[in-house]
C-alpha cells in the first residue's frame, strides 16, 4: 500500500524539480543549484512526508520515501538547468 502513496507524490516532486531547474534564472552555478535543491527539495519531502502519513499511516517507507523525495527533486532540478541551457542556445 506504501508504495502506491509514495509513486504519485514522487512524480510530483520530480516535476517541480524540473520547473525549479528550468525557471532559475542567471549564471549556471552549480554550487547554488545543488544547495537550493537539497534546501528545497528537504522542505517538500516532509511536506510529501506527512501528506503520506495523514493518507496512509505509514509515511510512505519514512526516512526512504524521505530520501527518495530528495533526490528525486535534485535530479528533477539538474534536468530543468540542462533544459533551460538548451532552450538558450
Amino acid at each position: 500500500m506504501a508504495i502506491e502513496l509514495t509513486l504519485p507524490f514522487t512524480i510530483i516532486v520530480f516535476i517541480l524539480g524540473i520547473a525549479f531547474g528550468y525557471m532559475r534564472k542567471g549564471k549556471e552555478d552549480k554550487w547554488g543549484l545543488l544547495k537550493w535543491g537539497v534546501i528545497i527539495g528537504i522542505i517538500l519531502a516532509i511536506v510529501f512526508w506527512i501528506i503520506g502519513f495523514f493518507i496512509g499511516g505509514l509515511g510512505g517507507f519514512g526516512f526512504w520515501a524521505f530520501l527518495i523525495y530528495l533526490i528525486v527533486f535534485i535530479i528533477g532540478v539538474y534536468i530543468g538547468d540542462v533544459v533551460e541551457a538548451k532552450m538558450k542556445k
